[in-house]
């Protein structure tokens, strides 16, 4: 079974989000329309920025173009419209706007290479996907062209896909732990209390934008003056004390928050996030927050659906194939992991 007839199974929408410049995204992408097209799926296609440009906008480097099937629908804004190879019949004009202009609806009607474009604003994604869906559509891929870890946010879509490789680093291993901590960050569990849960969104309901920092201790929640968790540590520690059971951060959660608080607290208090694409940390530092005792769970964990990996850095080095592989299905088990110039093969 091939990958995309695997997902299928689940998901209605994709996102690909790529670890990094050059990790193998556009190209993953490319691979998913093309077993698409094999096996008759109508597909929709946008873009949470622009992708299909044949040289890179900003690092001046060749790119895989994207080349669409008859009969596919795509979100195009109309400075790109003119630029496509392919035949388009305009569907509709939406309500949504780029720098490149208005986003259009189309629909192939000649295959050939397009520049995809949409709207960053995950909200705007959805109304987009639901006309999509009105067309027929059965599957929508989502190219995560903007900013890699905020599109991977479960708003979004329904699971990401995500594309990993060499130009993460020289070292394989390291490229595989740093894989393999995003994956495990992304699947963290998600907070189950329920009474916790209806206390923070009743807060954040009721507080003015931006949000809070809410301490839940019982069944009480108050919000703290602070709309961020950066350099905000020791605040933090002074507010949790020995009835604190959950500490709900609105930002960013960073290696230097938690270095503010004191350890002893950690094994009694949780710490909660929207979704994991709010934690900041590496590696080590995740190994050794875990060694304290440091809890996390976030209100909504993110799918990943499939991993890609790309043995190839534009630097000039490479790793073996098989080797990235094998090392890479050991660190992530129970997710596809695969190597789309190789065709794609689930092991």
């Amino acid at each position: 079974m091939n990958l995309l007839s695997q997902l299928m199974q689940t998901y209605k929408t994709l996102s690909i989000v790529g670890m990094a410049k050059n990790s193998g995204k556009t190209t993953t992408l490319n691979y998913l329309i093309e077993e698409a097209m094999d096996d008759g799926i109508v597909l929709g296609v946008t873009s949470t920025g622009r992708d299909g440009e044949s040289t890179d906008l900003i690092t001046g480097t060749e790119k895989p173009r994207v080349y669409l099937s008859a009969g596919t629908i795509v979100t195009i804004p109309r400075k790109l419209y003119e630029l496509a190879d392919a035949g388009l019949e305009i569907i509709s004009l939406t309500n949504h706007y780029t720098a490149l202009g208005q986003i259009m609806l189309c629909k192939v009607a000649e295959s050939g290479y397009v520049q995809i474009a949409g709207p960053v604003n995950a909200e705007a994604q959805k109304e987009i996907c639901e006309e999509m869906f009105t067309c027929g559509v059965e599957l929508i891929l989502i190219d995560g062209a903007v900013d890699r870890r905020s599109i991977a946010a479960p708003d979004y879509s329904d699971a990401v896909i995500l594309s990993t490789g060499a130009v993460l680093s020289r070292s394989m291993k390291r490229v595989v732990e740093e894989t393999a901590l995003t994956v495990r960050l992304y699947q963290l569990p998600e907070l189950e209390n329920s009474k916790a849960k209806d206390l923070i969104f009743l807060k954040k309901i009721q507080n003015n934008k931006p949000e809070k920092v809410i301490v839940i201790k019982g069944n009480k929640a108050e919000l703290l003056d602070l709309s961020t968790g950066l350099l905000a540590g020791k605040f933090l520690d002074e507010a949790i004390d020995e009835k604190t059971d959950y500490i709900y951060m609105p930002g960013a959660l960073t290696n230097s928050v938690i270095s503010e608080i004191h350890p002893s607290k950690f094994r009694r208090v949780q710490f909660i996030v929207n979704d994991p694409t709010k934690i900041f940390t590496d590696v080590i530092s995740w190994q050794q927050l875990e060694k304290k005792g440091v809890k996390v769970k976030v209100l909504k964990k993110i799918n990943v659906a499939g991993l890609t990996v790309n043995p190839y850095s534009p630097a000039g080095y490479s790793f073996e194939r098989e080797a990235l592989l094998t090392a890479m299905r050991n660190a992530v088990e129970g997710i596809p992991v695969i190597d789309v110039k190789m065709g794609g093969k689930i092991h």
